[in-house]
């Protein structure tokens, strides 16, 4: 492309002259992007959307015009920027939200009156210098304005405008409410009334009350935001000086946004309030839950938790996603192997199945859809949950209340009198739960349930160990599935290359299996943040109870005999079911290295 800015400006235009839909249409055309066909087609959408005008860069974006330099796709607007930024001679900038210092740039305390008048966003600040998005690359008369109220120099990138107005409206609207807020408060949260670390400065006695429609408004953009990032959790973090807001996306924290400490402690209790949890007491953990709606309207569960930190009270939010119950077993990540293991043992009439792993690994995600499948209008489910994480009305759900003397022993105790067909017990974490939940699958009734395990064999030692029966559960265990969420690689970007082979050895390790050819790695692109993964999906290892492995369980049961039998078995460990992903082109070997255990002692497996 040409990169001198001199010849890409309109020669009737003087500085300050606005980008034209009929100037953009023919130098895309000049270009060889577009054919005269899509002009006439921009221009008669142009004059139909006079009346609710758009930049033009979005109106050609919104049309999907074939790209004619690459047969196949369609011009979209950050296409269209970016083309912009090279004729013009500038920078072009993808904007990441969560790569924004979005306090730093809305500390500059400029007008969004102004800012939305030159259609110009502040991205990036340092000591001598200040960043600024635009989409207009031929105003910049007021570049030296700013510069001096800023004092400092201005360097200026083009932007796609839906970026643009997207984000300059979000961040520095809640930048207003939090100065509303703070401003309500009267102070700057010197005095903190929950602290461990207290420190009390006379003559501020405000205080911000959860009620107050800049607390709202964070609030309801708090959760909106956190749903268009994807975000599985929400953390309100409180500090000395500020409360931190973090997100965790594909299983990852990225720090969002800071507020006032004043503004934290009033966004946590407004969310406690809508949580139905007890607003005044700070001193211990309280859970909670509440329901919202998307921007699309979807319906969303949150689980909320409360903990006393040194600053305050940190909360974290978990988000259910709404579709969790409609996925299908191979949308969860079940191989055509896995599922066929997996449904051989869920469709028993009785029996106890326990599903293993870390927290945040997906074992509710699997249970729950497992639920779906399973469940009938001629049987009775039955939950006991802490907390119910996500309502389904064709389950019975009871919630484990310690306060009043619910816990999960006591709760499969009623459970076992409501005349259940199947059973799920949220966790098994003491000897009462576990011999209550056996001796349920022994009278007849499909047990499902999870623990805290690293492998499928750690389950049955962890049960032994907690002083479970081992005739008892060879008589009942069915099967233990452990299982590891694992980032997917971003279709958008992810490029084919030759294997390393030193990384597929340590992967497939001892079991020499021959590796591809190649193998897709993560690049990145701004779809995915530039990580180069999107979204993620799991990796599962599945022990099926043969009458092989049942007759080593005993109280003596040696743990790397189980994983041998079970592998001899049938069982393929979790990293030889992350390298099967890998091979399908689903992610790469560093993801598995992160969460799957490396095999232990399997020298002799196959003796």
């Amino acid at each position: 492309m040409n990169n001198d800015g001199a010849s890409f400006f309109p020669m009737d235009c003087q500085n300050g002259c606005l980008i034209k839909v009929d100037f953009l249409l023919e130098e895309l055309l000049k270009d060889g992007f577009i054919d005269q066909k899509a002009v006439e087609k921009c221009r008669r959408s142009a004059l139909i959307k006079r009346r609710n005008p758009m930049h033009p860069m979005t109106l050609i974006g919104s049309l999907k015009i074939e790209n004619k330099r690459v047969p196949g796709s369609v011009i979209s607007v950050e296409d269209i920027a970016s083309w912009v930024a090279s004729k013009a001679g500038l920078s072009y900038q993808h904007i990441d939200p969560l790569k924004l210092e979005v306090h730093t740039i809305t500390s500059l305390n400029l007008p969004l009156a102004y800012i939305e008048r030159f259609n110009i966003m502040p991205v990036e600040v340092t000591d001598d210098k200040v960043i600024v998005a635009t989409a207009e690359p031929f105003v910049d008369d007021w570049v030296k304005e700013l510069s001096q109220v800023l004092k400092r120099k201005i360097e200026r990138v083009i932007v796609s405008p839906v970026d643009i107005k997207r984000y300059r409206q979000e961040f520095f609207a809640l930048a207003a409410s939090v100065k509303g807020a703070t401003d309500s408060d009267g102070r700057n949260s010197s005095a903190r009334i929950s602290d461990f670390e207290q420190l009390v400065t006379l003559g501020r006695a405000g205080k911000l009350d959860a009620s107050d429609q800049h607390v709202v408004h964070i609030v309801d953009w708090l959760l909106q935001y956190a749903f268009d990032q994807r975000a599985s959790d929400i953390h309100l973090e409180p500090r000395r000086e500020n409360g931190n807001i973090r997100f965790r996306i594909d299983g990852v924290l990225h720090q969002i946004y800071q507020v006032p400490l004043n503004v934290m402690t009033a966004v946590v209790s407004r969310i406690k309030v809508l949580g139905r949890m007890d607003v005044a007491e700070k001193r211990r953990p309280q859970d909670g839950r509440l329901k919202t709606v998307t921007p699309h309207g979807e319906e969303v569960e949150l689980r909320l938790s409360t903990m006393p930190t040194t600053f305050g009270e940190k909360l974290v939010m978990r988000i259910f996603d709404p579709e969790t119950l409609k996925k299908s077993f191979q949308e969860l990540g079940f191989s055509a192997d896995e599922l066929k293991t997996w449904r051989g043992m869920v469709e028993r009439p009785h029996g106890i199945i326990l599903v293993t792993g870390p927290t945040g690994s997906g074992k509710t995600t699997t249970l729950y859809s497992t639920l779906k499948h399973i469940t009938r209008p001629d049987l009775n489910v039955c939950t006991i949950e802490d907390p119910i994480e996500i309502v389904d009305p064709n389950l019975n759900q009871m919630q484990v209340q310690p306060s009043i003397d619910v816990t999960f022993s006591s709760g499969v105790r009623t459970l076992l009198r409501q005349d259940p067909d199947i059973i799920m017990v949220g966790e098994i974490r003491d000897l009462e739960t576990a011999e209550i939940a056996v001796q349920a699958s022994l009278t007849g009734h499909l047990v499902l349930s999870t623990l805290h395990t690293n492998d499928s064999a750690s389950a049955i030692t962890r049960l032994l160990d907690l002083g479970v029966s081992d005739f008892l559960l060879q008589a009942t265990l069915l099967g233990v599935t452990a299982q590891r969420l694992i980032r997917t690689l971003c279709p958008f970007c992810k490029r084919e290359e030759s294997i390393d082979e030193h990384a597929w050895h340590l992967l497939t390790t001892p079991w020499e299996i021959e590796p591809p050819e190649t193998i897709f790695h993560a690049v990145g692109c701004s779809e995915c943040r530039r990580t180069g993964y999107l979204g993620r999906t799991a990796i599962f290892e599945m022990m099926l109870i043969t009458p092989d492995l049942a007759g080593l369980i005993n109280s003596s049961v040696n743990l790397d005999v189980l994983r041998r039998q079970s592998i001899r078995d049938g069982m393929r460990p979790l990293r030889l079911s992350g390298a099967n992903v890998v091979v399908a082109g689903l992610t790469t070997p560093e993801e598995v290295f992160k969460v799957a255990p490396p095999p232990r002692n399997l020298g002799s497996w196959q003796k």
